[in-house]
């Protein structure tokens, strides 16, 4: 039975940068695997600098459960292991050869294979870290079952990738893959679209799951906030949640056999010229798309949303979860008495400066903080952006007192730090709200 929910709080942000519905398909002679995508994974290396590699060899496994693997997305000699502060394990590189040379896997009676031998193929493999786990936002226990399983079919984040149009020329595939979650689990599979497009009945035409339409602004297509609305998290509840490319990875390795982690990506942000779909493969190098395609400026490379992506230098490397590469100014300038100029070309989600007059108006929006941390101060503000039945700020303070108590109470498990990115981006205080909410659930985690 589908379920429609409309969300009246939230904001879209209107910035320049959106990727045109063109494909191009582009590689690199380096790609990584970075454990840092994994929150809480401790890493073990199971290569060493010089060795050779097929895709799907595995490159790090988890020390607290060695039969997860994280596998290499293409074959190729290991050039380089990165490593932090206190020998954190940050990359592995691999320069990959010129044509991809696969590890075999034995699929041909995966229709028969029931839900523990599905679970076994996929660790062994290296696609088991597709599948994440509410709460907490880290890959999946095997262990667990989960109530239910999530997968939002849109973006509602400035610049997101159209999802309908990367699907478009991968039905088959995508539908191999809901039959193959569907075994995952004995709730039930949703599939949760945007109800505002008129091209939803795309999705009907899959079998095996719910479709339910979702109406209203950003934060309306994360899969948090879907959750909280359809079958919401209580203290010892389990949800699991694939992006739809997840999907398509794990229909393409039960149907071909290998690790095949090719993509599609956009291209996005006011920096860069030609922007675009890029069919990759997953960890590229991201140097080659926007060499000779960047205007003039410093420049921020965002891994992901430009509302909760990871900052990566022109060099880095696609995230492992990521669908998006976007590229902005970097805003390293101080403007004398900014906030008291008229702010004609300066957007805003209040009306002190004139962004409200024409919402339709695309802006160029860089990474300056346009000011310092100050007061937090109980201000109404996330109210108005936060489409969950839970006070946000005595959330954010009661996990910045560390009172694990009063979290529970007030509903940590059903949040994540991309749920308060738009309350981020708003605040007038430069409070670090998403780095505040992933230490609370670091600390319940650890605790409870």
């Amino acid at each position: 039975m589908s379920i429609n929910v409309r969300i009246s709080k939230g904001k879209n942000i209107s910035i320049e940068g959106s990727a045109q519905k063109i494909f191009k398909e582009i590689s690199s002679d380096l790609y990584a695997l970075k454990p840092i995508d994994f929150h809480l994974l401790i890493p073990k290396l199971s290569v060493k600098i010089g060795d050779k590699i097929l895709a799907g060899d595995p490159l790090v496994y988890d020390k607290d459960n060695d039969s997860i693997k994280y596998c290499s997305p293409v074959s190729g000699v290991i050039k380089e292991i990165q490593r932090g502060a206190k020998r954190k394990l940050l990359q592995i590189i691999v320069k990959s050869d010129k044509k991809i040379k696969f590890k075999k896997f034995n699929v041909s009676n995966h229709q028969k294979m029931d839900s523990e031998n599905i679970k076994k193929l996929m660790m062994e493999s290296g696609l088991w870290p597709l599948i994440k786990k509410r709460p907490f936002s880290i890959v999946a226990d095997p262990n667990e079952i989960p109530k239910s399983i999530f997968i939002s079919c849109f973006d509602s984040s400035p610049l997101a990738p159209d999802y309908n149009f990367i699907l478009s020329e991968q039905k088959d595939l995508f539908q191999a893959g809901l039959d193959i979650v569907n075994k995952l689990t004995d709730g039930i599979l949703h599939l949760n679209v945007d109800g505002a497009r008129n091209d939803n009945d795309f999705f009907e035409q899959f079998s095996g799951c719910q479709v339910n339409k979702f109406f209203g602004p950003h934060p309306s297509g994360n899969v948090g906030v879907q959750i909280h609305h359809i079958d919401p998290i209580n203290k010892g509840d389990v949800v699991w949640t694939l992006s739809p490319q997840s999907v398509i990875s794990i229909g393409r390795f039960f149907s071909k056999g290998i690790f095949d982690m090719s993509k599609i990506i956009a291209l996005t942000g006011s920096e860069i010229k030609d922007r675009k779909y890029f069919k990759i493969i997953q960890g590229l190098n991201i140097s080659s798309m926007v060499k000779n395609n960047l205007k003039k400026g410093e420049k921020r490379y965002i891994s992901g949303s430009i509302l909760s992506g990871r900052k990566i230098e022109k060099d880095g490397f696609v995230g492992f979860y990521d669908d998006q590469i976007t590229v902005i100014p970097e805003g390293n300038y101080y403007q004398f008495f900014g906030w008291a100029l008229p702010g004609f070309h300066k957007y805003s989600f209040s009306r002190l400066f004139f962004s409200w007059l024409n919402e339709k108006k695309e802006y160029v929006l860089d990474s300056n903080m346009n000011g310092e941390e100050r007061a937090f101060v109980v201000s109404g503000q996330y109210e108005d952006l936060f489409p969950m039945d839970i006070y946000p700020v005595h959330l954010i303070k009661a996990i910045m007192a560390e009172d694990i108590e009063l979290m529970e109470k007030l509903g940590i498990y059903e949040v994540d730090p991309e749920d308060f990115a738009l309350c981020e981006f708003a605040c007038t205080s430069k409070i670090p709200v998403q780095d505040i909410v992933r230490n609370g659930l670091d600390l319940i985690k650890k605790e409870c």
